[in-house]
């Protein structure tokens, strides 16, 4: 049984495989080298949460739960009230939680109640778009550890090497005091996770099975990524 304080205390960067498909998620409780979390994505499971529920004690690993928001990525148009639903449902068996940072308020109340069950909070934000400029990635950071969440996710469009850049920076001049996952989409979604990892990045999220989101590289690719990067150093002089 994986103790809940060893995710907490393992260094970082944490790689997270995210299941969006019934397919993933065999994978992942098939899996003997698994990572160190896996995100359950169950905006992609609304229409049957029940038997989703089921297979979370077979994962080799402890799980983020989130239920995407469409304007951030979401798979359906769910409500707020069964977005909600489901978060609630799943609570009891995460290790974390991740929700929307602009949506907070909305969803006070299960924020609170993941503090009581001593699971962790992710606020995060996504921009598929663009890359926002320094000065709101850091206000929204700091919003995010003034709200009292243990991880500050953002995610943002990154096709250009000044958008990476930008992103670099947030990650060199992160407000202290709260954990930061920093990753982008797009045509250099890939290098930005390597490179942003080396600087503190929290965790390196790749998918299972199958994404429809360009720039997000498999689990297995990303761990090559992270092989050919650690070999790299090491053979420097």
């Amino acid at each position: 049984m994986i103790e809940r304080d060893s995710v907490k205390a393992k260094e970082t960067p944490l790689l997270v495989g995210v299941i969006t498909s019934r397919d993933g998620l065999r994978i992942a409780t098939r899996m003997k080298k698994p990572p160190d979390l896996f995100e359950l994505r169950l905006d992609h499971f609304a229409g049957a949460p029940d038997s989703v529920r089921k297979m979370i004690p077979f994962l080799p690993s402890p799980v983020i739960i989130t239920a995407r928001d469409f304007r951030e990525g979401g798979a359906k148009q769910l409500s707020l009230q069964k977005r909600r639903g489901l978060l609630q449902r799943f609570l009891p068996q995460a290790r974390f939680v991740d929700i929307e940072l602009r949506l907070l308020p909305a969803l006070a109340p299960l924020f609170e109640a993941a503090q009581q069950q001593r699971i962790q909070r992710i606020l995060s934000v996504h921009d598929f778009r663009s890359t926002p400029s320094l000065r709101t990635m850091l206000s929204k950071a700091c919003e995010a550890r003034s709200a009292g969440a243990e991880v500050f996710k953002i995610v943002t469009r990154v096709d250009k090497v000044s958008q990476l850049t930008r992103l670099v920076e947030f990650m060199q001049k992160r407000p202290t005091g709260i954990k930061v996952s920093a990753m982008g989409v797009g045509k250099l979604g890939a290098a930005s996770r390597i490179v942003l990892s080396q600087l503190g990045s929290a965790m390196i999220y790749a998918y299972l099975g199958t994404t429809s989101l360009q720039g997000q590289p498999s689990l297995s690719r990303m761990r090559r990524l992270l092989q050919a990067k650690s070999e790299q150093r090491t053979r420097r002089p």
